[in-house]
């Protein structure tokens, strides 16, 4: 890096804003690859996401909430995940309100139009302070955008996209999906929609997941550059199988659809079929990236009660609405079959709010403010919700294997009975519950589950003795680093960083409205 952007001597770090034309274009896989290349090139690079709405989170080592996305990014940095890289976190509750989560901790509900009512904007203080830090202590910081720079009714309390990038004088750099069609329309309609101060600021193009041949897309890169006096910095194949935690929801349908992962052939002689209720407000479904990632393990998301009749495992994950996914688990007979699998002492397992669906009774004046409502009964566990929310990084011992997790929930359960403790649940009978998120990605204790699991199943299905969850992500990783290095310019990304925003970018009218 340029010595006077480094950190070092308390001098500010090079910048760097990710935006994208819309949502899941692929900001946080790039903002990860970038951060894994400048990561490669030892430069000290951190990531960083003003405001995230994601029920996908994670809880670093200071017991700080922030999203999965940034706590892979941190990994693909190789630092550690803090709350400054994520000081807004907003988890849907409904289709009107969010929990708003600051500096990893919550501070109250808020509907959308409270919160874009002023109190976004009051946060913009906050968010530039922590960009700061970390520009104070890295040599950069790549910063991701949120859904689109260019929507244009929230551009006033914007703290993400463009307002971000205008308080810190960051260059951005604008990803679009190529995959989706219609990205030259996207890339000019975004940066023709912007001030001509926010466009001031707009220093370039990527285009994401492109199939073919690129020299066949050279001449609308030309034009792209005559109509907005912007490069496209680099063209990224479509890459399958990356597996990284994905933010705002699911890349693939929630019925029936395999998750995107290679499925190795089995290392035994049988398959091991994995079925995950897709329940309303499902949170970190990323929990079963790591059985996935098991050969001959096939994980698929499903919402109807006869596609758990092939499942050697069900699994219910975690959720924002444990008393709302318990009405619709009943509601779509999904209740009754895992009742049934479980007295034919056939596999489940439930983590976090899946595991609180398998208790007795659940006392709710906290999420849903129902009161008492009955669970599934298949676990002799009582819950309570609490105002304070739980947020712990445990590490113990379960099926004589070591197990690091982390916990996030409102519900504090009462273990009554049970065969044997696990983690911090219990199982009773082929039923399993824990509220630890993340421990499936300790290898040993994941295979000795499996093992357990395929027993009960009745499957000559036998765990791979050398998968390691974490050395599989840190290959993805660098297929991301990869992706950046090999088809991205990255001489003028590394300048745009150094040296930030360039002068002269020509204004593309009508502008903002």
């Amino acid at each position: 890096m340029n010595g006077r952007l480094k950190a070092a001597g308390g001098a500010v770090g090079g910048g760097l804003l990710v935006a994208g034309t819309t949502s899941d274009a692929g900001k946080s896989v790039v903002t990860a690859g970038i951060c894994r290349w400048l990561a490669r090139r030892g430069v000290r690079v951190a990531p960083f996401k003003a405001q995230n709405m994601s029920l996908n989170s994670f809880v670093t080592r200071e017991g700080a909430e922030i999203g999965r996305a940034q706590a892979m990014q941190a990994a693909a940095a190789r630092v550690e995940p803090t709350a400054l890289m994520n000081p807004v976190l907003l988890k849907p509750g409904s289709d009107r309100s969010s929990q708003v989560v600051l500096l990893g901790k919550p501070v109250g509900e808020l509907s959308a139009r409270g919160y874009h009512a002023g109190r976004q904007e009051q946060l913009l203080g906050t968010v530039t302070d922590c960009l700061a830090e970390l520009r104070r202590t890295h040599d950069a910081v790549i910063c991701e955008g949120a859904g689109s720079p260019a929507e244009i009714n929230l551009r006033r309390t914007d703290i993400v996209n463009m307002g971000l990038a205008r308080a810190a004088r960051i260059p951005v750099v604008v990803v679009g999906d190529i995959d989706r069609g219609g990205v030259f329309a996207s890339f000019f309609g975004t940066t023709a929609l912007l001030s001509k101060e926010d466009q001031a600021l707009v220093a370039g193009y990527l285009v994401n997941k492109f199939r073919g041949d690129v020299t066949l897309l050279e001449p609308g890169l030309a034009m792209l550059r005559d109509l907005t006096g912007r490069q496209t910095l680099g063209v990224l194949p479509f890459a399958h199988g990356l597996g990284i935690d994905e933010e705002d929801g699911l890349r693939v349908s929630l019925r029936g659809a395999v998750r995107e992962s290679v499925v190795a052939p089995p290392h035994g002689a049988e398959v091991l079929r994995v079925a995950v209720c897709a329940v309303p407000l499902m949170s970190n479904f990323t929990d079963v990236d790591a059985l996935a990632a098991e050969p001959g393990v096939v994980v698929r998301f499903v919402d109807r009660a006869e596609e758990l009749a092939d499942a050697d495992l069900v699994v219910l994950p975690g959720t924002r609405g444990t008393v709302r996914a318990l009405e619709w688990l009943r509601a779509r007979g999904l209740a009754d079959a895992i009742a049934r699998r479980a007295a034919e002492g056939r596999p489940v397992l439930g983590i976090c709010g899946g595991f609180q669906m398998l208790g007795e009774l659940i006392e709710d004046e906290v999420e849903s403010k129902a009161g008492t409502v009955e669970g599934l009964g298949l676990l002799p566990v009582r819950v309570r919700f609490a105002a304070e929310k739980t947020l712990a990084r445990p590490a113990g011992t379960a099926l004589g294997e070591p197990v690091e997790g982390y916990e996030i929930h409102h519900g504090v359960a009462e273990v009554t009975g049970g065969d044997e403790e696990f983690l911090d649940g219990c199982r009773a009978g082929s039923v399993w519950g824990t509220h630890w998120h993340g421990s499936l990605e300790s290898d040993g204790f994941r295979r000795a589950l499996l093992r357990r699991v395929a027993a009960d199943a009745g499957r000559a299905f036998v765990p791979a003795p050398d998968t390691c969850f974490a050395a599989l992500r840190e290959e993805q990783l660098d297929r991301l680093g990869d992706l950046i290095e090999e088809h991205a310019d990255t001489t003028a990304l590394l300048r745009l960083i150094e040296e930030g925003v360039p002068d002269g970018l020509p204004f593309v009218p009508p502008g903002a409205p």
